[in-house]
Parts: structure tokens; C-alpha cells; sequence
């Protein structure tokens, strides 16, 4: 007889590991070595010579770099410490980072790009020796085409900001070779789209104008039609746009903008929830780029190594930046950008080993796979949905009754006003439990928000946990408010308190800068014992 087996609590026990970790400079011990160096042999220093010596003086370091000394042991422990104050995707649920697709990054792949065809390659290689190398970023720029729909495909950009910077300086070269640089000069934009669309634009020095949803959340035609002119370079929109809707007149949207002689661009960071369904060459669009580190299967890394890709029809192709791959018979050559290319964005392509995980993603899952993962994804963020509008509290505004695509804003407004627990705090608490959200880009036009976006990585019971914990942490904050208030409590850090955090006279962005702000810290290290 089998005894039944209880079945696991919908809240887990949860407590992260907390060391008091000091960085590693204020572990090292004069004198303590991780790896020995063995002397040059007096041989070879006759016949090598002084190698310093033609480099100038300039180049040249006053004093050895100071480096931490400590024994591997040592290291290995610190950075072990590390590890376990951590929370991820590879440990966690961590479907709340919005807006950033944080998603299964296939382990395979790692063992896959770790052979030293790819780690260690070097940009300036003869193509000659790494046409296996030089295939696979062929590969990806072909897949991405087919994905886009467009023409021609640069992976030179480092990631989405940097690729959306490349978007509107295409966009501006572009007008400048027809002689309407200085006619164009305004860019619109939606408040729901990223905003390094509105942030690249004005840092190329366009006026950019803002398009509010209408009272359903969705872009406004009209507004956009009465905001479109002769003065126009571009629309730059994100689609579905970072509240998860879906501008269904999004074909209309490109058609006006080309109307005035404007181009279109499509911020398609986050393709997770379109894939195989629907493509920028259909709706028009002249430009797009995607995120390696978000749709395709690359881990995002906390920001990097990111990974840009742009995209754009034959009428652009010229303007790309970077260099491109292209199969000349069964040969695989290098091409540098032409005359009137924007340039490099970046030293030659982005980061290979994120290339490679991109292009082995969409290699595993075939054209089919493909559109599983955006209907999965889909699937997943509108069973999320439903699941979080039933909590007391929070809410999902626009689109009252309607489907969301990967993602939705949601709000805690209502418990806010009950309790005065703000969203920020309710994230903090959700790391008691080992998970995460993120709130929203600025300005919160959604009022308390939190962005959630499950991907097509999560199972239902790891949904259904994450929506139990946002439960629990709304019934913690009209029951137990100061419990939720001061949290972390199983945390590696404490409450941070952001009177701090928002006065840059205390920021010490380096070690060295540190110890110039707070030279008693210099003393406190330098007492420690050997």
C-alpha cells in the first residue's frame, strides 16, 4: 500500500542566502596569489628584449594596477557568495520583468557556444579561418529577414537601445540623401511605446511628439493623422505597444505617415507574442529591430551582452550600419558598410555568442516552433490575466474585456488607495518570496503599475504560484501593512532607502571613487588583518 503523497503548498518557504559579502577589493591581502607566474627565461629576455619599450610614455602606467590579491580558493568562494544573492529566471519565477521577455535560455546552448570556434575568436580574424563562424551570422541575418519580412538584416548594434539609435540615424541619412534632412525634423512617437524610441530621437536632435491612447487604450488614429505633416521624419511605435494592446489599425498608421513622405519604424524588442503571425513587411513598415536577448532565446543578462538586430527594405539597405555577412558561391565574406552607411555602432558584429544562441533558438524550433512559442506566450499572459484581475486590488486598465497579446500593465491603484501600500513596495515583499516584478517605464501613466509578462517558458503551476504570492502580498497589505512596508525580510539586502539612492553626491559609481568620497573606508580596509 503507497502511502498518498501531500501535495506541495501553493506558498513555498523561501529564504535567500545572505553573506555580508565584501567586494573583492576589500578581500585582498598584499602578497596573497591565485596564480604564479613563472619568470621569464633569461633566453628569451635577450631575445625578445625590453617589449615596453616603444610604447610611449603616455601609455605607459605610473604604478602597477591595483588588483585584489587573493588565492584562487578565495575567489572561487566570493564569487559563489555572489551567486547565491541572486534571483533569476534559472532559480525563480521571474515572469515580472516586463517588457524584457525574461525567458528559458536553452542550457544546451551554452555548452554549444563554448567551443573555441566561437569563445575565442577574435573581431579582426582572417575570414578565411572562421567561415563556420561567419555561416551561422549569415544564418541569423537570413532567419531574421524571414521573421521581418524585410530585406536586408545588420546584427552590428549591441542591443535594443542601441539598435533603436541606429533606426532614427538610418531615418535621418536617409532624408539627408534626398535633401529633406533639414525639413524633417520632428518624430512622433506613442506614450505605451519603449521610450529610447522618443529618447534616441531627440538625442539625434528631432522635437518629438507624444500620442496619448484614446479612452480604450488604444493609439489614435486621428491624433496620429493630426499630428503627421511635411516637418515629419518618422513614426517610431512599439506594437503591441508595453501595455500588451495591439494597435489593429496599424497597417492605416504607416500608410499615413508615408502619406507626408515619413518613414516608419517598428520597435519590435519584444517579438515574443507575434511570432509566425504577423510581420513589419506586412504592416508596411521600412525599419525594425529586434532584441537576440529577449525573443530569441539568449539569455538578457541584466542588461548584456545584448544583442541588436535591424531590419529594413531595399530602399534602406544602403544606410545599415555595420558590417554584414554575405555568401559569395560557397564562401562566406565579410562586407564593410558603404558610403552612405551610418556606420558601426559597434566593433564588427554584436556579441558572437549571443548571435550563436539566437540562431541555434530558431534553428531548434523551425518556422512551426516559431509560431508555438508567440501563441504559447499569448496563451500563458491571458490566462496570467485573468488569474490577477480576480486579486482584490488590482485591475488591468484599457481594453476592458479584450485580450492582451505577451504582456499587460496592470494596476494596484484600488489597494493603494485602501491601504497606502504603493507597487513599489508590494515588488520589494515579492522578493520575500523569491520572486520579482517590475513596476513601469516613466511617467506611470498607469497609476501603481506593475508589468508582467509570462513568456512561453512558464508552466500553468508556476503561474498559478506567482498569482498565489501576488495574492498573499495584497491580503499582507491590508492585514499586515508595515509587514509589506519593511520588507526584504528573507533577503540578502535591506530596505533601501531612496532619499539616498536619489542624491548623486553620495553615488560612488567605482571602487576608487568610493574610497575618494569616503577616504575612512580606505582606512577601515587597509586595518584588516592578513
Amino acid at each position: 500500500m503507497s502511502l498518498p503523497i501531500a501535495p506541495k503548498p501553493a506558498l513555498r518557504r523561501f529564504h535567500q542566502a545572505r553573506w555580508d559579502e565584501p567586494i573583492i577589493f576589500e578581500l585582498s591581502t598584499p602578497g596573497e596569489r591565485g596564480v604564479l607566474v613563472s619568470p621569464i627565461e633569461p633566453g628569451i629576455r635577450e631575445r625578445v628584449g625590453d617589449v615596453l619599450a616603444d610604447l610611449p610614455d603616455g601609455l605607459r602606467r605610473a604604478t602597477p594596477p591595483a588588483l585584489p590579491e587573493m588565492g584562487q580558493m578565495r575567489v572561487l568562494k566570493h564569487y559563489l557568495r555572489l551567486s547565491q544573492e541572486n534571483l533569476g529566471a534559472d532559480l525563480n519565477v521571474d515572469i515580472g520583468q516586463g517588457t524584457c521577455t525574461m525567458k528559458y535560455a536553452p542550457k544546451v546552448n551554452d555548452q554549444l557556444i563554448a567551443v573555441p570556434q566561437l569563445q575565442d575568436l577574435h573581431p579582426r580574424q582572417d575570414p578565411a579561418d572562421v567561415q563556420g563562424a561567419l555561416a551561422v551570422v549569415h544564418g541569423l541575418q537570413e532567419a531574421l529577414a524571414e521573421v521581418s519580412g524585410m530585406d536586408a538584416v545588420s546584427l552590428n548594434t549591441q542591443g535594443g537601445s542601441a539598435a533603436i539609435w541606429a533606426n532614427i540615424a538610418m531615418i535621418r541619412a536617409y532624408h539627408a540623401s534626398r535633401g529633406e534632412g533639414e525639413q524633417r525634423r520632428e518624430v512622433i512617437t506613442t506614450i505605451f511605446s519603449h521610450p529610447s524610441n522618443a529618447a534616441a530621437a531627440k538625442a539625434a536632435g528631432y522635437d518629438v511628439i507624444t500620442l496619448y491612447p484614446d479612452a480604450d487604450g488604444y493609439p489614435d488614429l486621428a491624433a496620429l493623422r493630426a499630428a503627421l505633416s511635411e516637418r515629419t521624419a518618422a513614426i517610431m511605435v512599439t506594437n503591441p505597444e508595453d501595455t500588451g494592446i495591439y494597435n489593429p489599425q496599424i497597417a492605416e498608421w504607416v500608410a499615413a505617415a508615408h502619406e507626408v513622405g515619413a518613414l516608419a519604424s517598428y520597435d519590435q524588442a519584444n517579438a515574443n507574442g507575434i511570432l509566425g503571425i504577423t510581420r513589419a513587411r506586412e504592416a508596411g513598415f521600412d525599419v525594425c529591430h529586434f532584441n537576440l536577448h529577449k525573443t530569441f532565446g539568449a539569455p538578457h543578462g541584466c542588461g548584456g551582452p545584448g544583442g541588436g538586430a535591424n531590419a529594413v527594405t531595399a530602399a534602406l539597405a544602403p544606410f545599415l550600419p555595420g558590417s554584414r555577412v554575405v555568401k559569395e558561391g560557397d564562401r562566406f565574406v565579410i562586407v564593410e558598410p558603404g558610403e552612405q552607411s551610418i556606420g558601426h555602432t559597434g566593433p564588427s558584429f554584436g556579441p558572437i555568442p549571443t548571435i550563436a544562441r539566437a540562431y541555434l533558438w530558431i534553428r531548434a524550433l523551425g518556422a512551426e516552433g516559431l509560431r508555438a512559442v508567440a501563441e504559447i506566450a499569448v496563451l500563458n499572459n491571458n490566462y496570467l490575466l485573468e488569474k490577477v484581475r480576480r486579486i482584490p486590488g488590482a485591475s488591468a486598465p484599457y481594453a476592458t474585456g479584450r485580450r492582451r497579446i505577451e504582456q499587460v500593465r496592470y494596476s494596484w491603484q484600488e489597494l493603494f488607495e485602501q491601504t497606502g501600500v504603493t507597487s513599489e513596495e508590494i515588488g520589494i515583499r515579492l522578493a520575500d518570496f523569491g520572486m520579482h516584478y517590475w513596476t513601469s517605464h516613466h511617467p506611470y501613466v498607469v497609476p501603481q503599475p506593475f508589468t508582467l509578462e509570462p513568456t512561453e517558458s512558464y508552466s500553468m503551476a508556476e503561474l498559478d504560484e506567482y498569482v498565489a504570492v501576488l495574492a498573499e502580498v495584497a491580503r499582507e497589505a491590508r492585514e499586515a501593512t508595515e509587514t509589506v512596508r519593511t520588507a526584504p525580510h528573507n533577503q540578502s539586502v535591506h530596505h533601501t532607502h531612496h532619499d539616498e539612492l536619489d542624491d548623486p553626491s553620495r553615488w560612488a559609481i567605482t571602487w576608487r571613487a568610493y574610497l575618494r568620497k569616503y577616504p575612512e573606508a580606505n582606512r577601515s580596509a587597509s586595518a584588516q588583518p592578513a
